[in-house]
């Protein structure tokens, strides 16, 4: 045990001395997530709200054969502009992005609704670009509010109440809560929380093996008079403490983050104060040990630092993946499905923002299975560095 504490606090030393590595490490990827999670965030968001609280700017072909129809778009929250002359110069408009949305309205309007006839009005747009779209849903949910008022007067003038067209009342109950509806944009935290975790310990992972080899002094340091098995627990669990620290940053990062992100205008309250924090933190740092034996392993088959870090590159996507499924799939929280790390942690954080009761059993089979697994991801890192072969 005292080699173990020994190597541990020297990796520790030498990590923090270089600190160009340890900023990169405990800076880099603790705060690229919240920053870059917050402004995508907020940017949508703030555009999505002021979309829909602006006036739309709609150029119109036609605007004499249907002055009730313009009236109503105006009072829509819709600035009529005139449109391009033609409807092939509208088209061409849309293409080349002069106008995001053309209505056009054929000399044929006022004759067919006189006729009784649907009258046909064409919406110009681009749906493959994503503001257009917003704008021309905007401009088709005005135009079907027209049609809908038409045919209620039609049928009040005729003696028949609008109700007929209205054959069910549908009654939406939603039983979400504020919590709950917030997860849908932070259900994603726990990927940001594990690639800040095991960035955090990368590096000094790898010079467990792949650098202490480039350096020339693996070699001295396996021929000295202790156990090889020391040797290796003291450099993971060493990764495992930057692992720790780095995710701490990340935590309290997006922490602060979300209390400047506008969830509450779109109805959603972030179930995420310091109990939470601290919660998320013990369930998470479990795969610290995973994390840091898995990189130790992998770079143990490396010739060099550089060639150890493409293939810890993939380390750091491995854990995502099941993230990535289950968020796809909407998978259910089972006692099976917490014996996978990272995705049992994805789970039960996942829960913890929706302000869902904990089930201690999960939390109990997520944290135990991650450790055993870890463990055993250990002990065959220490049966590689009792091979002759660890030396290249």
């Amino acid at each position: 045990m005292k080699t173990i504490h020994t190597v541990f606090f020297k990796e520790i030393t030498e990590n923090f001395r270089d600190r160009r590595t340890l900023l990169t490490a405990l800076l880099m990827g603790p705060l690229f997530g919240p920053i870059l999670f917050a402004f995508v965030i907020n940017l949508s968001v703030k555009q999505s709200l002021s979309n829909e609280s602006e006036a739309l700017d709609l150029p119109v072909i036609g605007q004499e054969h249907a002055p009730n129809l313009i009236a109503f778009l105006q009072s829509s929250n819709i600035n009529i502009m005139d449109g391009p002359a033609t409807r092939a110069a509208a088209i061409e408009a849309v293409t080349n992005g002069e106008h995001d949305v053309i209505i056009v309205i054929p000399d044929t309007f006022a004759q067919d609704l006189a006729a009784l006839i649907p009258a046909t009005v064409e919406v110009i747009t681009d749906q493959a670009n994503t503001q257009a779209e917003r704008e021309s849903r905007r401009a088709r949910r005005a135009l079907q509010a027209y049609n809908q008022e038409l045919a209620a007067l039609r049928l009040t003038i005729r003696g028949v109440s609008p109700q007929v067209m209205r054959p069910l009342n549908i009654d939406e109950v939603d039983v979400s809560t504020p919590s709950g509806r917030s997860a849908i944009l932070l259900g994603m935290l726990s990927y940001f929380f594990i690639f800040a975790l095991l960035t955090g310990g990368m590096n000094l992972a790898i010079d467990a093996t792949a650098g202490e080899r480039e350096r020339g002094s693996l070699e001295p340091l396996l021929c000295l008079p202790v156990k090889r098995d020391h040797l290796i627990f003291g450099k993971i669990f060493a990764a495992c403490l930057f692992m720790a620290i780095s995710l701490s940053l990340s935590l309290t990062c997006f922490y602060f983050t979300l209390k400047f992100m506008p969830l509450v205008e779109l109805g959603m309250t972030p179930n995420f104060g310091p109990l939470v924090v601290l919660t998320a933190f013990l369930l998470l740092v479990p795969f610290a040990l995973v994390g840091a034996s898995l990189m130790t392993m992998v770079a143990s088959f490396t010739k060099s630092f550089k060639e150890a870090q493409t293939w810890v590159s993939v380390v750091l996507l491995a854990p995502t993946l099941p993230i990535l499924l289950v968020s796809i799939l909407m998978v259910r929280p089972t006692t099976a499905l917490m014996f996978i790390p990272s995705l049992s942690q994805h789970l039960l954080l996942v829960g913890l923002i929706r302000n869902e009761p904990v089930n201690i059993l999960h939390v109990v089979v997520s944290v135990g299975g991650t450790l055993l697994i870890g463990a055993l991801l250990t002990w065959i890192c220490a049966r590689l560095y009792r091979r002759e072969g660890l030396l290249g």
